[in-house]
């Protein structure tokens, strides 16, 4: 009988995510953690689709404060940059190619709280703005749009502006401790470029955002006040007393979040749990809710600006929907009908256990197609039953998804537009996944071993079947063994990737500054390990981004972050071959340009070598004859998140759940004609 054993001494902390952040196509979104990592998740429109995608590990003493998406150039095909504020005053630019991140601004001395970007398109909304009228009344318009009868009837997400071109190089607002909000330019060349300030202000610039056309920005602060700039002349055009309309009455209000909408109305959210709409004409009230019990942290908004989310340290996600309704009036004996904008509150969502810090929306991509001459000949085959969960019902391409992130380290999507129909998705049920790696047979005469990472320690445990112990209210399918590390090897650095050898004999581990090789032995005398002996590898390897030991423990392979794959003799500690990623063999010789690798697995018999870039992209390399076997074949998937093959199998786990199973013999001798059996 299969029985289930717990080891709950692991280090497993997950880290609380701090900003969230979508791309500029909503194919992807930006996580950021507070140990200074950055996960990039692919948004797909069910719960098989979602992966991480990649992970950038940062510094954990320097915390992220927000995240900006832009486009690199003025072109629309243009790919993404991403950039990050941080505590200490400095931006950094995150490298999602070589996966570094590097500091494109140096720190201001404060800090920096929030970070908005200019609209990069000039959307026309035509909203003239008065700074001499302040106050808090309601506001009648002139709207043509009828009030809306359902939740999900009233637009289909997508927003319908008026666009001119892209700004060539678009500017950064950051919103900073010191009062000020200083803006940088975005540039190709130059990366992050100073260029004005706006007059200091009492109390702390806590959030930013800029009007929809991106002449206007607007500022909160910790002295409960909204305040409109002129972006091009840098002065103060009105300002907003936000107590005035909640429940703000302490002597220092933060305006936590702020949202300029596209039909001329400006959201707050603010410290007293108080989420507040404000006519952006005229800097007056329209309607205030204070629904948080707590402060109201997040603001985030679907393409067509008519509906509002927030999300505060009570764990609540809220939704408001803009409602209108027509009021008749007489003038001159002719009836005028006027249309009265309404934000109304349409419910909430609590899935959270903590404070929720981070909410976005995103728009799910369609699955790619293949082309017409690499579609592969199947036989028919009787469609299956589709599972009936929730998240197949209101999760489809093209339609906006909200996600929603904080202290309890999980990030939740929600269905945008049918937000209190159906439950949300965890999409990262188990955050920060510990790495862990199974040795069966080791030459220690041992149990089997068990390696376990965590961020500054490995620990090694033997999976012994004696002395367990029942526990308590568990079952008799559970059992709790001893918790103890035969071995433990900690590191001032993070580590970042570790493996240990078939033999059980080799560790090897990575941290952003170098690699280690240790090697373990017999305790005499004892049913331990025994001291550690440490390795001294090559000088000229880099620091890993992952690596494996072949079957018989005789070679080290590592995937360095100079984009090579090295391969170590670690009986003489000398580097025997060196293999260039490329997805075509007359390449190899040339300077590595393909992404960086991941993960990589190694056949049973020593001969292959499946190495998986953080796009997803599978390389296949011969051991025996030091060549790449496979180099073109088989990068059409999106993503990969398992690849595991005995001699001459190889069998793949895609993130849209499809396990396709390649022959590499069979591969090899159509290589040529691009076509695989499956």
């Amino acid at each position: 009988m299969l029985q289930q054993y717990r080891y709950s001494n692991f280090d497993w902390k997950p880290s609380p995510v701090v900003a969230l952040a979508t791309s500029v196509d909503d194919s992807q979104v930006a996580a950021a953690r507070e140990d200074g990592s950055l996960e990039i998740w692919l948004v797909s429109p069910g719960s098989v689709g979602w992966h991480c995608q990649l992970v950038i590990h940062g510094d954990p003493n320097l915390r992220v404060s927000s995240l900006v998406w832009c486009r690199s150039g003025s072109k629309e095909g243009s790919s993404a940059r991403l950039f990050s504020s941080r505590i200490d005053g400095s931006i950094s630019e995150w490298d999602l190619y070589h996966l570094k991140q590097k500091i494109v601004v140096d720190s201001v001395g404060v800090s920096i709280w929030q970070m908005a970007l200019q609209p990069q398109h000039n959307a026309l909304v035509g909203v003239e703005h008065d700074s001499h009228n302040m106050g808090n009344g309601a506001v009648i318009d002139r709207y043509s749009d009828s009030d809306d009868k359902s939740e999900s009837d009233d637009d289909d997400g997508s927003v319908d502006l008026h666009e001119q071109s892209l700004l060539e190089n678009p500017c950064i607002a950051a919103a900073c401790d010191d009062g000020c909000i200083r803006m940088y330019s975005i540039s190709d060349a130059d990366g992050l470029t100073y260029h004005k300030s706006m007059p200091r202000v009492s109390g702390r610039v806590l959030s930013v955002t800029w009007s929809p056309d991106g002449k206007l920005i607007y500022s909160g602060s910790s002295d409960g006040i909204i305040r409109c700039w002129d972006a091009k002349c840098a002065h103060e055009l009105y300002r907003i007393t936000v107590g005035l309309g909640g429940l703000g009455s302490a002597a220092e209000l933060c305006v936590w979040s702020l949202l300029a909408l596209s039909c001329g109305t400006l959201v707050s959210a603010d410290s007293t749990g108080s989420v507040q709409f404000w006519d952006i004409q005229h800097g007056t009230l329209l309607q205030a809710h204070t629904l948080h019990k707590g402060d109201a942290n997040a603001l985030a908004a679907i393409p067509s600006h008519r509906r509002v989310f927030s999300a505060g340290s009570d764990g609540q996600v809220i939704l408001y929907k803009l409602s209108s309704t027509s009021a008749g009036s007489s003038s001159d004996g002719k009836l005028l009908t006027e249309v009265i904008k309404k934000w109304m509150y349409v419910g909430h969502v609590r899935v959270h256990t903590h404070d929720v810090k981070a909410l976005t929306v995103a728009v799910p991509i369609i699955r790619e197609e293949t082309l017409p001459d690499e579609k592969l000949e199947r036989k028919h085959r009787k469609a299956a039953k589709p599972v009936d969960f929730s998240y197949r019902k209101w999760a489809s391409s093209g339609v906006p998804m909200l996600l929603s992130a904080g202290d309890d380290t999980k990030i939740f999507a929600y269905s945008a537009m049918e937000f209190m129909n159906f439950s949300p998705h965890d999409i990262c049920p188990a955050p920060q996944r510990v790495p862990a790696q199974l040795i069966l047979n080791s030459v220690l005469n041992l149990p089997p071993l068990l390696l376990v990472q965590a961020s500054y320690k490995i620990d090694i445990f033997a999976l012994s079947l004696r002395d367990v112990m029942f526990e308590k209210g568990s079952g008799p399918s559970a059992r709790l063994a001893p918790n103890n590390p035969l071995a433990q090897v900690t590191s001032k650095q993070k580590i970042i990737c570790s493996t240990l050898s078939p033999s059980g004999l080799l560790l090897s581990f990575s941290s952003h500054v170098k690699l280690s090789l240790v090697q373990l032995q017999r305790s005499q005398g004892s049913k331990g390990l025994g001291p550690i002996i440490k390795r001294k590898l090559p000088s000229k390897l880099p620091p890993a981004h992952s690596m494996v030991f072949t079957s018989d423990s005789s070679r080290l392979i590592i995937s360095g972050q100079d984009m090579l794959i090295y391969v170590v003799d670690v009986g003489i500690l000398e580097i025997t071959h060196v293999f260039t990623p490329c997805r075509k063999q007359q390449y190899e010789d040339l300077p590595p340009q393909e992404p960086p690798i991941t993960k990589m697995f190694t056949s049973s018999d020593g001969q292959w070598l499946a190495a998986i870039n953080c796009f997803g992209d599978i390389y296949v390399f011969n051991l025996e004859t030091q060549r790449s076997a496979i180099p073109t074949l088989l990068y059409y998937f999106l993503c990969v998140c398992v690849c595991a093959y005995m001699h001459n199998l190889l069998l793949c786990c895609t993130n849209w759940g499809s396990f396709p199973c390649y022959l590499l013999q069979v591969i090899l001798a159509f290589a040529s004609s691009m076509k695989s059996v499956v």
